[in-house]
């Protein structure tokens, strides 16, 4: 018994090609990626105490701020590359 699943190949059977993306929209993801790695791995920056909020130090909660801001920048990046290959959802 076989399963048969319908593909949008063209003729030859390949799959279809994707075009390259511009070196500008690469350097932009990347950036945008890149943002929250450097943001948390320059630890003596955030490594006090002060200022404190709701009594949190400031170490704390800088780190749970990254925990909101990493996946606004990952999904920045993903429409960045997602607008440069023409996609539509």
């Amino acid at each position: 018994m076989s399963i048969e699943t319908s593909t949008s190949r063209p003729e030859g059977g390949d799959p279809p090609q994707r075009r390259p993306l511009p070196t500008g929209t690469k350097v932009t993801a990347g950036i945008l990626l890149a943002i929250p790695l450097i943001a948390l791995a320059l630890v003596p920056t955030y490594s006090s105490e002060t200022p404190k909020v709701l009594g949190f130090p400031f170490f704390y909660w800088y780190q749970l701020l990254w925990v909101i801001l990493t996946p606004l920048f990952t999904w920045s990046a993903h429409l960045v590359i997602t607008k440069a290959r023409g996609e539509r959802r």
